[in-house]
């Protein structure tokens, strides 16, 4: 069990108290993260095992959670005490029944009036959307930060970001790779009011968005690149037609910058598919160098 911890001092204790009581055969890791306050302490009274985790960011915190921490199941929560202890042990049977790499608690369903600040739950169905559309998935709550883990999944997984965008990139890169995937509601509690969040809307809203472009660049190349060439394609088109209009009618060109620009835009255009293929390739052979790891893990 573990708990990123950054400044929660108000609620960390209580946390890791109820998982305690709920998963009593498991060690509560909190993983504090340069708290000023005395989060580390409280913890570590409640009788969890705290590990300084210096870098700052929740997607570092994680990173180093996959690198010292080795069990047979990671749950891992928040440490501001919106999600049910108590829904563990359900949560873990139906990850070990259906063989799952990770079980996302879900939100969007059950939750206390002002668990999520304006504009949150609208953000989050939008950027849900967003991905179902581009990775074909059917998922609900991407931005959940109640989960559990398998051990092939933090083994096979190398996280990039920093911060809150961290779930997003779990969600895609265990979609990229084949790893099974699957969802449970749980009811999501509000924060107390001394406990204020971390997350901004626009900056942590800008750096998720961010996130799926840039790894949706990575795992879907040949579609990234197609679009892009398709629209230089056009744009050298809608450019070329005076000149070509010029040559069919006078067999001289009068339009000479626009034809240069449209030959420019053509070759671009090219590059960019070619580019495309290219790395779509490299792309499948990584995920056939993924499957394999993956089944040598399976073996052991």
């Amino acid at each position: 069990m573990v708990v990123p911890c950054y400044n929660e001092a108000a609620t960390v204790q209580k946390v890791v108290r109820d998982f305690r009581t709920a998963l009593p055969e498991a060690t509560v890791y909190v993983f504090d993260n340069n708290s000023t306050d005395a989060t580390g302490e409280l913890a570590a009274a409640a009788g969890a095992r705290v590990v300084r985790s210096p870098l700052q960011g929740k997607g570092n915190v994680l990173s180093h959670v996959f690198r010292v921490v080795k069990a047979d199941v990671y749950v891992i929560a928040d440490g501001d005490d919106t999600y049910p202890a108590a829904a563990a042990p359900e949560m873990i049977e139906r990850f070990n029944r259906d063989e799952l790499d990770m079980l996302v608690g879900t939100r969007l369903s059950r939750f206390e009036r002002n668990s999520f600040r304006i504009f949150h739950q609208f953000g989050n169905r939008l950027i849900t959307g967003l991905i179902n559309l581009l990775f074909r998935s059917k998922l609900r709550d991407v931005l959940s930060g109640y989960r559990i883990l398998s051990p092939s999944f933090v083994r096979l997984v190398r996280l990039r970001r920093r911060g809150f965008e961290v779930e997003t990139e779990m969600t895609l890169q265990a979609l990229t790779k084949r790893l099974s995937i699957g969802e449970f509601a749980v009811e999501y509690g509000s924060r107390p009011q001394d406990s204020p969040s971390k997350l901004s809307t626009w900056g942590d809203g800008w750096l998720i968005l961010k996130c799926i472009v840039l790894l949706f660049k990575d795992f879907r190349p040949l579609v990234f690149f197609a679009a892009m060439s398709g629209l230089l394609a056009v744009s050298a088109l809608v450019c070329g037609s005076a000149p070509i209009q010029d040559f069919i009618e006078h067999q001289y060109v009068y339009h000479v910058p626009r034809a240069i620009l449209a030959a420019g835009l053509g070759i671009l255009s090219l590059i960019l598919l070619t580019a495309g293929l290219i790395l779509d390739t490299v792309v499948k052979l990584h995920a056939e160098t993924v499957e394999f790891w993956r089944q040598g893990m399976d073996k052991r």
